[in-house]
């Protein structure tokens, strides 16, 4: 099922690889496509241009053949200029033309049209050259004309008396007519004496006409001459004009055939183009479906697994869930019974008993303590599976932690000639925060360990700081009997031993260095196994540790806070009578108190009373802590802004919910005498002053029912007040324990929490922790009748050995 489930990240990673490869493929053709298509966009647009500057030459052929016409026509010389002019545009744009060019034939072809065009200019000279020797024959009969009126005056002649224009004539005319007008000047009498008779006059001018006639006579045979030459000239100039437009024509059409030829290409490109886009997207739809159903198939089936997992899970949970009722369940079943006995046991042992007896009760005794140990190691294992190990952050001494262990297991082998060796850095008698009480669970476990299986040698501990990292190493070393090396991976498993002997012959139940390397690992740490061997084994732990530079955790002298002003009326409110009355014997020293049972009784009385302070309860029946407040708020006859103390037990709320109620502060169970005071001090903005005392420190060993230090230090060592205390507290339990025993037959959980919260503080204050953690659960938790029935059960059996205890102390 896991490579079924893992084949489709593979599927899917597969289809989309092929489908970017498709993708990038079809890219990577329509990108060379594209260029194609670009580079024959670009031949069409060169080809167009070509077009256009052909079809210009044909706009400029057609102006120089009108330019021409005009010349000839006209015969003007500004006409002429204007042709020609025209002429070397047009081989401009020719020459233009053909380098855009690449076939060879069309520049020959533009080559010819050069050459028409030249011969086309040399053409359109001659016709000019022509048209200018037609006009003598107007010179000669201008000239005979003027002879006619010559003949009445015998002056010099020049050449323009004869033509208007005489360098209009040819050479040949040029020269007869200056041949005839020099005869005239030369048989010209002078102008004083004319001595020519009219006879000869007649004859000079009749001479000169009949030469002119002769010359006009051979003008017009040479005009006819010119004439056939014009019309030559005439016809040349449209087989020219004609021979250049079929030229013209010729470049035109191949330049349109190239054109049509790059449209016809353009248009396959195209069609090639969407072609290769339909086909990749068919292909890619197709790739998408046909891995779309192999995906959806393999999801279908990972769902499957899915929900057989879910199922599977579950019932793991539950499997789980049971095994963990069933072990806390067995597990207080064997403490209730077991408590007894052990309590039992300890009287019997202290009574005067025959030696047989005594042997009995010994035995009993060590038996009992070793299921109690199976009974906690499996308490711990369950909370730590489940996740509901608490851990505390309080400062204690490293080095006395392990000092304290390592001699209270030392002395549990007094019979074994082992060499107790502990080596501590200086730097970890400075105290650290943690927990304290865990790291202690951790050190008996394997200092214990330790001590059993080793028979005779050293054991040595190590203590060492490294204040750069910030670390704490504890080594552990023994010349036991060392562990195999095939087992050491084994020996942090739950329920496991180093080898099937172990148990025959040392006992234990495999689950201590499973805990300890669960604890460790909670605590931030690490343990390992750092070697072993046939001569003993080392263990290390390595501890992130945090210094608390503000607490000194062994002081000969203390600070107590008393008030600088004993005159103050103090008000507390709280519905368990024994706290009531321990707070009222602190408080009473130094101040007035004035105490009440319920917040009810106090409101009433509140009017009536000058007070400074208000102390009251949270969690009380009738009215709690919050209702009070509010109440007092409202009441503007005697309440003028007194400061208001909070005391509860709970740890749900912030401070911030009290403060916002109108509380000044809050106070939380359980609490010494030297916080009430200093917090009383601090909201009547009092001065602490230190004196010097001797304050005792707390003296409870883990096996120990309670330790009555605190309470000790809220009375100061009054032996009186503290069993006056006791035996109220006494009453007063065995009064909750019916009340809870009638809310659990009913079922009232609101009463049930009610009655576990005012009975829990006083057993905090003489730390009897187990009794206290009982009732915190009945608090803060609900339970079925089964589960209520077992905690009843225990707690009255706790309380049982502990007032049994107590009655051995005398009070």
């Amino acid at each position: 099922m896991g490579n079924k489930n893992s084949n489709i990240p593979v599927k899917v990673f597969i289809s989309y690889m092929i489908l970017v490869s498709l993708v990038a493929s079809v890219g990577w053709i329509l990108y060379t496509e594209n260029v194609d298509y670009s580079k024959i966009e670009n031949k069409i647009a060169f080809e167009k241009n070509k077009v256009l500057k052909v079809s210009q030459l044909f706009s400029n052929v057609y102006k120089t053949e009108n330019l021409a016409r005009k010349t000839i026509q006209s015969n003007s010389e500004k006409e002429y200029k204007n042709y020609i002019l025209e002429t070397d545009s047009l081989q401009m744009r020719i020459g233009s033309l053909k380098k855009t060019l690449s076939s060879e034939y069309q520049k020959k072809l533009l080559d010819s049209v050069m050459i028409l065009l030249t011969e086309k200019t040399q053409n359109i000279k001659q016709l000019r050259a022509i048209k200018n020797k037609t006009s003598d024959e107007a010179s000669v009969n201008e000239a005979i004309q003027e002879l006619t009126e010559l003949e009445f005056s015998l002056s010099k002649l020049k050449l323009q008396d004869f033509t208007k224009n005489p360098e209009n004539l040819s050479s040949y005319q040029r020269n007869v007519l200056q041949n005839y007008i020099d005869y005239l000047n030369q048989n010209i009498p002078d102008d004083n004496s004319n001595t020519l008779t009219k006879k000869e006059t007649d004859s000079i001018l009749s001479a000169s006409k009949r030469l002119l006639s002769k010359v006009k006579l051979e003008t017009e045979k040479k005009k006819e001459s010119l004439s056939i030459q014009e019309s030559k000239l005439l016809t040349n100039e449209l087989l020219i004009s004609d021979q250049l437009r079929k030229v013209l024509r010729v470049i035109e059409q191949e330049i349109l055939t190239s054109s049509i030829k790059n449209n016809n290409e353009k248009e396959k490109s195209l069609k090639k183009i969407n072609q290769i886009v339909t086909y990749a997207a068919i292909l890619g739809l197709l790739l998408t479906i046909v891995f779309s159903i192999l995906i959806a198939s393999d999801f279908s089936k990972t769902q499957s697994y899915k929900k057989q997992l879910e199922i599977a899970n579950f019932k793991t949970q539950n499997l789980l869930k049971s095994r963990e009722q069933l072990i806390s369940t067995v597990s207080h079943d064997l403490k209730t019974p077991l408590s007894t006995i052990v309590g039992y046991t300890e009287l019997l042992g202290n009574s005067t008993l025959t030696s047989k007896q005594f042997y009995f009760t010994n035995n009993i005794k060590n038996s009992s303590e070793y299921i109690s140990r199976l009974v906690q190691d499996l308490l711990d294992f369950s909370q730590i599976e489940a996740g509901k190990i608490n851990l505390e952050k309080n400062p204690f001494s490293l080095a006395e932690t392990i000092k304290e262990v390592a001699r209270n297991i030392q002395s549990v082998y007094p019979q074994k000639d082992i060499d107790l060796q502990i080596a501590i850095d200086k730097k970890l008698h400075q105290p650290i925060i943690g927990d304290a009480f865990r790291l202690k669970q951790v050190l008996i476990n394997i200092i214990g360990n330790a001590y059993k299986f080793t028979a005779e040698g050293y054991i040595k501990i190590t203590a060492t700081a490294n204040s750069h990292e910030n670390k704490a190493y504890i080594t552990i070393e023994d010349s036991g009997i060392g562990i195999e090396e095939e087992s050491q991976d084994l020996v942090f498993e739950e329920f496991a031993q180093a080898n099937e002997n172990i148990e025959k012959n040392y006992g234990g139940t495999g689950l201590g260095l499973a805990i300890s390397k669960k604890i460790i690992t909670l605590l931030g740490g690490e343990l390992y196994l750092k070697n072993s061997s046939k001569n003993g084994s080392c263990f290390e732990i390595i501890l992130t540790t945090t210094f608390d530079e503000n607490t000194e955790i062994e002081q000969a002298v203390a600070n107590i806070y008393i008030p600088s002003l004993q005159n103050k009326t103090i008000i507390v409110v709280d519905d368990d009578p024994d706290l009531l009355q321990l707070t009222t014997e602190v408080l009473k020293q130094y101040y007035k108190v004035i105490a009440f049972h319920d917040a009810t009784k106090a409101l009433e009385n509140i009017n009536s009373q000058h007070f400074d302070i208000i102390i009251t309860d949270i969690q009380m029946p009738v009215k709690d802590g919050f209702e009070f407040i509010e109440e007092l708020l409202k009441n503007e006859n005697n309440y003028n802004n007194q400061p208001v103390i909070a005391v509860t037990g709970r740890a749900d709320l912030n401070d911030e919910t009290y403060t916002n109620a109108g509380f000044t502060t809050v106070l939380k169970k359980p609490f010494t005498p030297n916080i009430l005071l200093q917090t009383i001090d601090a909201v009547l903005n009092k001065t602490i002053l230190p004196i010097q005392d001797n304050e005792v420190q707390k003296s409870k060993k883990p096996e120990e029912l309670f330790a009555l230090d605190s309470l000790k230090l809220f009375l100061k060592n009054d032996e009186e007040a503290i069993k006056t205390v006791l035996q109220s507290f006494m009453t007063s339990t065995n009064s909750n324990l019916i009340i809870l025993e009638n809310s659990i037959e009913t079922l009232d959980h609101e009463k049930i929490k009610q009655t576990a919260h005012k009975m829990a503080p006083m057993f905090k204050q003489i730390e009897a922790t187990e009794i206290a953690t009982i009732l915190n659960k009945l608090e803060l938790e609900e339970f079925n009748e089964n589960e209520l029935a077992i905690h009843l059960s225990n707690l009255k059996s706790q309380i049982a050995v502990l007032f049994t205890a107590l009655e051995k102390e005398n009070y």
